[in-house]
């Protein structure tokens, strides 16, 4: 069974707890490479996880492991997942059952291995209550992984949206947080000079 996930942010991993290749801990979701992040899907059962996945597959992007990825610490500060023996390749879609994504797909459409950047949470619209925050900010946190702090967003799924597109451009949108672009940071800068300039 897949160990939840630590939010207990305050407290710094003691050496007791610093995890290497060959002590993995699995836990409950679809791991990708999408747009060159590492992106773990969670969600409760049957929200979708799996069929997006595919969707995302269809679409040019890689898979890592289908449902129980196997995440370990090659580092102190990296987190890096892969997938067991046993179910590399596989992908379980309600409705179609397992399917082998290489025979497929072929060889492109799979990873071995891959550092762990993002945590996509996918959560029912009706279930999330409301936050004019949330229109600049999107609903971003952090989540504690093997003792480090993963960014992690939560994603209203409702009928009607694109979710494969938000996907990308949720991968895409942290490559350039990482590199020090923030595009409500820069609207928020925009207003106010707009505004000081009406005042002048």
């Amino acid at each position: 069974m897949a160990k939840p996930f630590n939010r207990r942010l305050n407290n710094k991993p003691s050496v007791s707890t610093v995890r290497t290749l060959e002590d993995p801990q699995t836990l409950h979701g679809v791991f990708l490479e999408v747009s060159g992040v590492g992106l773990l899907l969670r969600g409760d059962a049957s929200i979708g996880k799996s069929e997006l996945a595919l969707e995302l597959i269809s679409r040019g992007h890689r898979l890592i492991a289908d449902d129980a990825p196997l995440f370990s610490m090659p580092s102190a500060d990296t987190i890096r997942g892969s997938c067991s023996s046993v179910l590399q390749d596989f992908l379980e879609v309600r409705g179609l059952g397992i399917l082998n994504i290489r025979a497929m797909f072929g060889d492109s459409a799979l990873m071995r291995r891959k550092t762990l950047d993002l945590v996509v949470t996918l959560t029912p619209y009706n279930k999330i209550p409301p936050n004019d925050n949330h229109r600049l900010t999107g609903i971003a946190s952090k989540q504690e992984l093997l003792g480090i702090p993963i960014p992690e967003i939560t994603l209203p799924i409702a009928p009607g949206r694109n979710l494969a597109v938000l996907i990308e451009a949720a991968a895409l949108n942290h490559l350039l947080q990482i590199n020090g672009y923030n595009a409500a940071v820069e609207l928020q800068s925009r207003l106010k000079q707009q505004l000081e300039t009406s005042v002048e």
